[in-house]
């Protein structure tokens, strides 16, 4: 099974528009455009039921002490752990691509809807995906203005002082039941512990980002 997107190269960075923000020379950062990339796949394994993609950040600082703090860097050899920026669930075999924009333009306050996605394919065929909720939920729990359930796409916003410039891994899994096995709400790890047993094959791309600009001019540009 092979994965590819129109809107970056594997290993390369993501655009602009497909992040949560962007810098800011006044403020180091401000909200962007928010969409989902454009994801299509390919070769999917007979006896394909359904698929799922997860996309995560397995570079996320493991503690925020320096988080976004003026005149300190977050180590880039600080412990990090995984932060889940979508999960989509119950994909249908037919279903061979994502549409930039599909499922996420703009950055929603307290967070797009969900889990349910009503989703008509061009044949006019109705299909039920279900997005799972993404770490920006908790990320916003204190905060009054965005506070919510976040589902679906969120896209990166990695510390503006951060070392290390993050990776945005999309892995496509190819399952060999017809729906995920969780109801009502639910995560990126619990979906991610739900398929273990019933992944025929897999496939994965990723992209890179930063919002640090010491970070973008030596490493990405």
């Amino acid at each position: 099974m092979k994965i590819w997107s129109d809107s970056f190269t594997d290993g390369g960075e993501i655009p602009p528009q497909c992040a949560f923000a962007v810098i800011d020379a006044d403020t180091h950062v401000k909200l962007s455009s928010n969409r989902n990339p454009h994801l299509a796949w390919d070769e999917v394994p007979a006896g394909t039921e359904s698929l799922v993609l997860i996309c995560h950040d397995p570079d996320v600082p493991s503690e925020g002490t320096d988080v976004n703090k003026e005149g300190r860097t977050v180590a880039a050899s600080l412990p990090r752990v995984d932060f889940f920026h979508w999960t989509l669930v119950d994909i249908p075999v037919c279903l061979k691509s994502l549409a930039e924009g599909m499922f996420s333009d703009m950055v929603t306050p307290h967070g797009k809807p969900g889990p349910l996605v009503p989703f008509t394919i061009k044949n006019g065929t109705e299909h039920q995906l279900r997005h799972g909720v993404n770490d920006y939920t908790g990320w916003f729990a204190s905060d009054p203005d965005m506070a919510g359930e976040f589902y679906g796409y969120d896209g990166p916003c990695p510390p503006w002082n951060d070392e290390r410039v993050h990776t945005y891994i999309f892995t496509l899994y190819a399952l060999d039941i017809p729906r995920l096995p969780l109801d009502g709400r639910f995560s990126g790890p619990e979906a991610r512990l739900a398929i273990q047993g019933h992944i025929l094959d897999e496939a994965r791309i990723f992209g890179t980002y930063s919002l640090n600009p010491e970070v973008v001019s030596d490493e990405l540009k």
